[in-house]
Parts: structure tokens; sequence; C-alpha cells
């Protein structure tokens, strides 16, 4: 039931949805944050956005952020068909703090030949002055693929291939450019994001085939792209995420196993692999010495945001790390989310500080 402050804030964010231009606001109260108060704002509050992915483009910081609406599905599931995101609005700023510009429909789902519904959290890359968005959607068979647009600027408009990334499956595409040139995606997510239904050799087996608890927990996949980046290189493998002793997790390990967000930065000359946990909501993070793996777990990044979801990537800007995340501070609804971006720190061991999103 929504109290009248609640009411008040959500026909504020409603009327900005009207006024393009309108800047974010603070919230009258926090209620759906538990009764505390967010370390950071949200970047824009006339529509909705989740699940970052942030890059230095041209001196100018680019997000590619998933596009939540309100679709009418009033129930929530663990195949996530409350999230049925139609099209991407890529978003910039000069620098964090400065003005957010939303540069429109950079792409839409009916302008992809190959898919069915349900465009989810993309990546963007660049190339020889070609800017690469990647991103996941069911296809006609209503089975998870990745697909490429490429556009001319990074806010786009993209042009999608005409078919999905041969070999592709599952989502959270993140695309990570080695120091020699190189661009690896990893890819991949449990539960809606189909990942279960896959196993190590790539084949598809039908039917949602969860991990026991006892079983080894799914893992996140790599492929490195070819000079294109139009499509793999090589056939996807499973990335290697260990404890300190050089053990698998467990699907009950469900506080350090992977379930989906991978993403990847470097930092003196160590792979940094973070990604969620899922039904305990964390960000969590492993290191490895190159991009393939195995990568041994370090700790926490992000501890849980208010909303089921827990999406994020870490970006260098102007000399220091940023943490790109959501929250449902404006909706207070799964899947009606907004982007922020705080900082983040490395200690000079290589560790990460962990981050609460709120406080007292």
């Amino acid at each position: 039931m929504l109290t009248r402050q609640t009411s008040y804030w959500i026909f504020g964010a409603l009327l900005a949805i009207a006024c393009n231009d309108a800047a974010p606001e603070k919230t009258p109260d926090y209620q759906h944050l538990e009764g505390k108060k967010p370390v950071s704002e949200p970047l824009v509050s006339h529509i909705y956005t989740a699940d970052p992915s942030a890059h230095v483009f041209n001196n100018r910081v680019y997000i590619y952020p998933s596009h939540d609406t309100a679709t009418g599905i009033n129930s929530e599931n663990d195949n996530g068909d409350h999230f049925d995101m139609q099209d991407y609005r890529i978003l910039s700023m000069d620098s964090i703090g400065g003005k957010v510009t939303e540069h429109g429909v950079g792409l839409t789902l009916a302008d992809v030949p190959w898919a069915g519904r349900q465009m989810w959290a993309p990546d963007a890359a660049e190339k020889d002055g070609k800017y690469y968005l990647f991103f996941p959607a069911k296809d006609k068979q209503d089975i998870f693929r990745i697909g490429v647009a490429v556009g001319d600027k990074p806010e786009g408009p993209f042009t999608a291939q005409p078919e999905a990334i041969k070999g592709s499956y599952s989502m959270d595409p993140a695309v990570f450019k080695d120091d020699d040139g190189s661009y690896y995606m990893y890819f991949g997510g449990i539960w809606g994001g189909q990942l279960q239904n896959w196993d190590a050799q790539n084949n598809y087996t039908a039917g949602d085939q969860l991990k026991k608890p006892e079983e080894i927990a799914a893992l996140p996949r790599i492929a490195k792209m070819d000079s294109t980046l139009l499509e793999f290189a090589e056939t996807p493998r499973e990335v290697q995420l260990v404890d300190e002793n050089g053990n698998l997790f467990k699907e009950l390990d469900n506080n350090k196993r992977f379930f989906e967000a991978a993403w990847v930065h470097k930092y003196n000359g160590k792979y940094y692999f973070s990604y969620s946990t899922g039904d305990t909501h964390l960000i969590c993070y492993a290191v490895g010495d190159n991009p393939y793996g195995p990568f041994v777990y370090k700790g926490v990044v992000l501890k849980p945001v208010a909303g089921w979801t827990n999406h994020h990537s870490i970006t260098q800007v102007n000399g220091k790390w940023y943490l790109f995340y959501h929250d449902v501070q404006l909706s207070g609804k799964t899947w009606l989310r907004n982007v922020k971006v705080t900082e983040l720190k490395h200690n000079a061991d290589g560790s990460i500080e962990t981050i609460d999103p709120y406080y007292n």
C-alpha cells in the first residue's frame, strides 16, 4: 500500500517522464529504502534505467543501460517476465557529477530482425572509429541470444546485424578490451537468463535444469571476439571462479557463486572479474592473471541495493575509479529501476573497499 509521501514521489517521477529535460529530484522520503539514505542520486529521473555499462569514449562518459518500462505485469517471477524492455536509451556526461544527456533511442526491438522480446542488459565497445552495441534478447523461439549493432557515434543510432552472434546464448554480455587490443566477451546468467540450460560444451538442454545445492554452480562464459567484433573468434568456454584453495563454488555457496552481471576491469596488471550473486543480492569480485582466469574470490564490491536485482560496471574516469549501479529509489518497484554512480577505491594491496549503497 502506498503512503501519501511515496505517492507524491511517484507522481513527481511520472511528471518528470513528461518533461524530457527535467533534472533529477531528491526523494522526499526513503521509506522503500528501509529508512536509509542513498550515497548517490539517480543520474536521470525522466525514464527508468538499469544495468549500467559505462565507458569513456572521446573523453566523455557514456552509459549503456537497459530501459525499464511499466509493462502492466503486476507479479514478479524467477524467469523475469516483468522485465520486458523494448529499446535502449544511451546516457552521457562530460564528467562524473556533470549534467547528464539522454540521447534518445539508440536501438529498438522492432529493428532487430531475429529478436522476439526482452532486450536486457547491454554493453558497448569502440574499434577503429566504429561503436558496437552488444545486447541480449530472446529470439523467436524464446531462447536468449546475444546480438550486436553498429553505429558511427557512441550514442548511436545503431544498426543491428541480421542474425545473433553465432554460438551465443544466455545474457549480460560484457566486452573487455585488453591492453594488446584483444576483445573478449563475458556472458551468462542463471534463472531467467537460461544459462542453466546450456552445458559446458555449449549444448542446449531443454527445460530449466537449475543446479542442486551440492552441485558445482553454473559458471560464466568467455569468448574472444574476432577482428570485426561481430562474431566469436573461438568456441565459448567456462570461466573458472574459485575460492582461495582453488575449489569451484557449489550452488549452496550463493553468497559467492556466480549468478549474472559479469564485468572485467584491469588494475595494476591484474584482471578483476566482478559479478552479481543474484538471490543474495551482492556484487562480488575475484582476481586473475589473464582474461580467461581462473579468478580467485576476494570479497564484496557492493552490498545489496533496494530492489531485487543488483547489476553494475566499473570504469576509470580521469584517474579515479567509479562503480555504476542501480536501485529502485524512484519507484520502489523491482522492474522500474534507476542508474547511479559512486566512487570505487582500490586499497594498497589491490583489494576493493566494500561500498554500502545507503547510510543511516
